[in-house]
Order: C-alpha cells, then sequence, then structure tokens
C-alpha cells in the first residue's frame, strides 16, 4: 500500500488540516490533499466519502479529517466499508487507536484541540504502527461488521 495520507476537512478545519499536512510532509509522507480550498461553507459527509473512499480502495494508508468537533466527521466517515475511523482528542488516544484497533482515518476537532495539539495528535497517529497479536481477532470482528 502507498505510503500516502489523504486529507480533508470542512471550512471549520482549515488550519488545522494546512498544520497536519506540514507535520505529514515533515515527516516523510506523500500527501493527497483532497480539500476544500477556499473558506466557503462545505459539507462535511461530502468530504469524509472522498477521504474514507481513498483509503478503503488503497489509495491511501491513513486518512486524516478535520472539521470543528471531530465528531460528525468520524460518524460520516465510519459509512465508508473498509474505514475505521477514530475521534481523537489527546496523543494518548491517537496511538491506541492505531496500535489497538489499526485505525485507518484520525478525526478531530480545530475548535476543540487547536493548531498544537492537533498537531501533536496527528504526529502520534501517524507514527504508531498497530501492533496486531491480540488485537488482530478484535480488528478482524469490526471489518465483519461492515455490511
Amino acid at each position: 500500500m502507498p505510503d500516502i495520507i489523504a486529507f480533508g476537512s470542512d471550512h471549520a478545519g482549515l488550519a488545522l488540516r494546512a498544520e497536519a499536512v506540514r507535520v505529514a510532509t515533515a515527516a516523510g509522507f506523500q500527501v493527497e490533499d483532497l480539500g476544500p480550498f477556499s473558506t466557503e461553507s462545505v459539507d462535511y459527509p461530502d468530504v469524509a466519502a472522498l477521504v474514507g473512499q481513498a483509503v478503503a480502495e488503497g489509495r491511501a494508508r491513513l486518512g486524516v479529517l478535520v472539521c470543528g468537533t471531530g465528531i460528525g466527521m468520524s460518524i460520516a466517515a465510519n459509512k465508508v466499508k473498509g474505514v475505521r475511523a477514530a475521534h481523537c482528542t489527546t496523543e494518548y488516544e491517537a496511538r491506541m487507536a492505531r496500535a489497538h484497533n489499526d485505525a485507518n482515518v484520525l478525526c478531530v476537532g480545530e475548535r476543540v484541540i487547536g493548531l498544537g495539539l492537533g498537531g501533536a495528535v496527528v504526529a502520534a497517529f501517524l507514527s504508531q504502527p498497530f501492533e496486531g497479536g491480540r488485537h488482530q481477532r478484535r480488528v478482524d470482528k469490526i471489518s465483519a461488521l461492515d455490511r
């Protein structure tokens, strides 16, 4: 799978998305930024679908979605078959989402965690591998729920 990270946001997550792209690029990842590229209002489910499909179809290894709270993006992204989106507000949550749940999409809220913590949460998510082992059985059970 390519080492590409897909990014998207709504209008409320533009600044944190830009910071997340900067963090990923600095860490050596290739970036696919799916927008939006203006401050005009957009519907977060549309962006969540774009990033979710990029991950589910294997065009990107991981995805990062940003909205005001991260909640709406998480709900929408988890509707895409094959996506395991995690709404995280701390670095610990981001590391555990990857390590134990093999989350493949991170959802964060710019209005909740801001740019500094937001960048750190993204860095933690992107740098943490899935541990496998006993966690694989549970991830398989999550995947079996996809219909």
